[in-house]
């Protein structure tokens, strides 16, 4: 029986890029806590947002924490733009291990009856074409390199009904058969691919909707364990995916939502047991 590998989430100089790094405001969205954890964690750390003051800040948190990243404005919906960013992040750090596609938006409300086509097309740009581009140009560092690792935020919203919009569960839905075929085409060559699922965090572009408290405490409390989520629970298994203590894990969807894609309560309390 060999010995068991010993433990560490050290990423030791590895090279990740982030995109969408950046956050509305001062709070902490997934990406810019991923970014932060990973830095933190020892990664060289790419930090791509088309906001370049918004990933400055990420930079800033970086640095605070020890750790070392570059900003690149980036629009990862355009191909140019990928692949610029990507010819940057090896000419500075000499290689791609991990990438992290955290870049998404709500889109355009509307059920298949009303919602606007052009909206639609961007919405999907935005949220599936992105990630699809920017594995495309960091997928040959890591083949070549015989190992890789990429996490794709999806949403819970791609595992269940519920959303009022069509454009967000679908493509959300989306990045996660993106995932799994990715995790199929790539795995021999010793790229793991996987994807996180998060519920109802809130996060500065949560907050940017103008939500009321009501809503919040409305929203938590529709999971199994009745409480909010943030960025930072998404970035600690974004974290994990990307660490050699899941070596051995590829193509599956790790929901970060305090249950709800596990199911609803539906008594207040159980039956007491005779």
């Amino acid at each position: 029986m060999s010995d068991a590998p010993p433990a560490s989430d050290r990423f030791e100089g590895r090279v990740v890029v982030v995109s969408g790094a950046g956050s509305r405001g001062a709070g902490i969205g997934n990406g810019r806590a991923a970014a932060v954890l990973l830095a933190s964690a020892g990664a060289r750390v790419a930090l791509l947002d088309r906001n370049r003051e918004w990933a400055q800040a990420t930079a800033e948190l970086v640095a605070a924490a020890g750790g070392t990243s570059i900003v690149l404005e980036t629009d990862v919906s355009e191909p140019d733009s990928c692949e610029a960013a990507v010819k940057e992040v090896v000419a500075q750090f000499g290689g791609v291990y991990g990438l992290v596609n955290n870049v998404g938006i709500g889109g355009p409300p509307g059920t298949a009856i009303d919602v606007d086509p052009d909206d639609w097309d961007l919405g999907m740009r935005v949220n599936v074409k992105s990630m699809m581009l920017m594995s495309k140009y960091c997928l040959p560092h890591m083949i070549a390199a015989g190992c890789g690792s990429i996490v794709n935020v999806s949403s819970v919203a791609g595992l269940r009904g519920g959303t009022p919009s069509l454009l967000y569960p679908t493509s959300k839905a989306a990045v996660i058969g993106l995932t799994r075929a990715m995790a199929t085409h790539h795995g021999r060559a010793g790229v793991r691919v996987n994807c996180v699922a998060p519920g109802m965090v809130y996060t500065p572009m949560v907050a940017s909707t103008g939500m009321t408290e009501q809503t919040r405490a409305a929203r938590a409390d529709r999971s199994l364990l009745g409480t909010e989520g943030n960025g930072w629970d998404v970035g600690h298994a974004v974290r994990f995916l990307l660490s050699d203590e899941a070596r051995w894990i590829t193509g599956v969807v790790f929901p970060v939502d305090a249950g709800t894609a596990a199911g609803s309560i539906v008594y207040p309390s159980l039956p007491q047991q005779r």
